[in-house]
């Protein structure tokens, strides 16, 4: 059984491409896990008409799949919004927000 610990460690290499950070940084991923022999993430976006939804989502299916040959279902979502509080400590000084 793959851990939500080792989804997430696999996960810190895809990048947001606008802003060059970890989607892990970021916060975008909101639930990783194990289910039924497949993964399965929710991610959501900075904000919603963000127009590189799709290639983070294949960036995710993609790297998951050759990390652990299973299955990968990656789901948009945007319940709850995205926000600033959500990010890493490195992030949030990386992207000049306040800690």
């Amino acid at each position: 059984m793959v851990t939500n610990e080792q989804i997430l460690t696999a996960l810190k290499p895809v990048e947001d491409p606008e802003l060059g950070m970890s989607i892990i940084d970021i916060g975008l991923v909101y639930r990783a896990e194990e289910v039924e022999g497949a993964l399965e993430v929710d991610f959501t976006l900075t904000y919603p008409g963000c127009p590189l939804g799709d290639q983070i989502q294949d960036d995710i299916v993609d790297h998951l799949a050759r990390t652990f040959h299973m299955d990968v279902k990656a789901n948009l979502v945007f319940t709850p919004p995205w926000s600033p509080d959500r990010m890493s400590e490195e992030a949030r000084i990386g992207l000049g927000y306040p800690i």
